[in-house]
């Protein structure tokens, strides 16, 4: 990967940087474990609730939609079409 992300390889020192920084555990930072918990906890916002009104709104539509062709389709009258050469020259 270091030759995709610079134009030549990195030197020694880059290698143990990352070598060092990538050893390095989590428990050797500085920073306040449950003073960090707290802060994440206060920033993150609390999951709204799910709200049902919309999802039955779209189905009875949906179903409304559905009656009212189903109900066209048997009310309309069929389409009768004649062919008929009636007046045609011979």
């Amino acid at each position: 990967i270091d030759h995709q992300d610079h134009g030549a390889s990195l030197s020694f020192a880059g290698r143990r940087a990352k070598l060092d920084a990538a050893a390095m555990a989590i428990s050797d930072s500085t920073l306040d474990a449950a003073a960090l918990m707290q802060a994440r906890a206060l920033l993150t916002s609390p999951p709204r609730p799910e709200r049902l009104w919309p999802v039955l709104t779209a189905a009875g539509l949906l179903a409304l939609s559905s009656l009212a062709f189903a109900t066209a389709m048997i009310v309309s009258p069929p389409v009768v079409s004649h062919h008929t050469a009636k007046g045609a020259p011979s």
